[in-house]
């Protein structure tokens, strides 16, 4: 039997793509480690700025957790609301850090944040509900409310304000369709940390859920971060194991819910997914009990990076509004050189193998900036932002 040669289409066939799957729009930065990566094949040098993934290895506490559920066969489904031993530790957690309390029973565990929230949105969304966004918003946000038939609506955020909603924008944006506030602190792209004036204010438009993305907490290098379950408790936070205890390609994350979402979290979860991996499930129970130190290593090293990345940002002739104090990101003001945020992130990549992401992958509020991650050794920052300085002064 004759193959067609690797990347062949046969024309002849009618491939039927549903408009809906047609609608889901690009995530820029992955085509930017793309386009980094085809350079890379071919020879060239890239300093990588432009992936949010923590350089850092896993934990071996967690490593070694994993290896030893494998081992005594803990590979089987969980419930489909996740692991109690995890959920519980969870809990636990979020008294600890916070002092609010929640019960087992309001917390999925998913395989990452993204179903997470896709699934937190097919519970609370009617077709035509609509979510409120800031503009600038990470990038896949939009995605996950139109797949269930929501509408996002965007509302303006400034660089001055360090792109913090203004309540009175939000209040403008309301209407009887609303059904949810999505804020996210420490913020990807801006890694600002929302203030608890911005946090009281918002928790204070009761008649919506507030959808809290807190993936980032834990990273953060100045005060610390408010979760939004300390305000309001009609709320859906979304976090995960990711970021903070470097853990992308192990790929769980959790929901925490109003209580009365139980039944048909679980329910979702059951269709959709039926359980999260088990003995991932087993190894992040560890990372909550066993990884303080190697925890306060990460967010130290990265400090240091923050700092030096700001500074060199500035020499460069970027503009830096509020100080980024959480996350690992600076979002760096370019309008006054370029108005093109996408064309400027692949001339910098073709021209001097450095990979950036532009503004304009966070929505129409991010053109102009390029967004810088740190999440990667200081001497590849050091190496990638003089290209990035070569760039701009000499190659432009």
């Amino acid at each position: 039997m004759a193959f067609p040669e690797h990347g062949a289409i046969d024309e002849a066939e009618t491939v039927m793509i549903s408009k809906k799957a047609q609608e889901v729009t690009p995530f820029i930065v992955m085509d930017v480690m793309a386009r980094a990566q085809e350079l890379e094949k071919a020879g060239e040098n890239v300093v990588h700025l432009e992936v949010g993934e923590p350089d850092f290895e896993t934990p071996e506490a967690i490593r070694n957790a994993a290896i030893e559920a494998i081992r005594s066969g803990k590979t089987h489904y969980t419930h489909a609301m996740g692991l109690m031993e995890l959920r519980e530790a969870i809990c636990e957690h979020y008294w600890v850090e916070y002092g609010v309390r929640v019960i087992p029973e309001q917390v999925l565990v998913t395989s990452g944040t993204s179903p997470a929230f896709l699934f937190m949105m097919l519970a609370i969304l009617e077709p035509g509900d609509e979510v409120i966004l800031s503009n600038p918003h990470y990038a896949c946000y939009p995605n996950f409310i139109r797949t269930v038939g929501g509408e996002p609506i965007l509302v303006r955020t400034h660089p001055e304000d360090g792109f913090q909603y203004r309540p009175e924008a939000i209040k403008g944006a309301l209407t009887p369709r609303t059904r949810g506030i999505v804020i996210n602190s420490p913020c990807n792209p801006t890694g600002i940390v929302m203030t608890d004036k911005n946090l009281r204010d918002i928790a204070q438009f009761g008649d919506q859920y507030i959808i809290s993305d807190e993936i980032y907490h834990g990273l953060v290098y100045r005060g610390r971060a408010r979760s939004i379950l300390e305000f309001t408790d009609k709320a859906f936070v979304i976090n995960g194991f990711s970021k903070l205890f470097a853990m992308t390609g192990w790929r769980l994350g959790y929901v925490i819910f109003p209580k009365e979402f139980a039944t048909v979290m679980q329910r979702i979860h059951q269709n959709f997914a039926i359980s999260a991996n088990s003995f991932v499930q087993w190894a992040c129970v560890s990372a909550f009990r066993d990884t303080k130190d190697d925890i306060e290593r990460m967010r130290r090293v990265y400090d240091e990076r923050r700092v030096y990345m700001i500074d060199r940002l500035k020499q460069i002739g970027l503009k830096i509004h509020v100080e980024p104090t959480g996350a690992f990101y600076v979002f760096a003001d370019g309008r006054h050189i370029f108005d093109d945020s996408f064309k400027e992130a692949f001339r910098i990549v073709d021209t001097v193998k450095v990979g950036v992401t532009p503004g304009i992958d966070f929505g129409t509020g991010g053109e102009g900036f390029l967004r810088f991650s740190y999440a990667n050794s200081l001497e590849n920052i050091k190496e990638g932002l003089d290209r990035v300085e070569r760039y701009f002064k000499e190659l432009r």
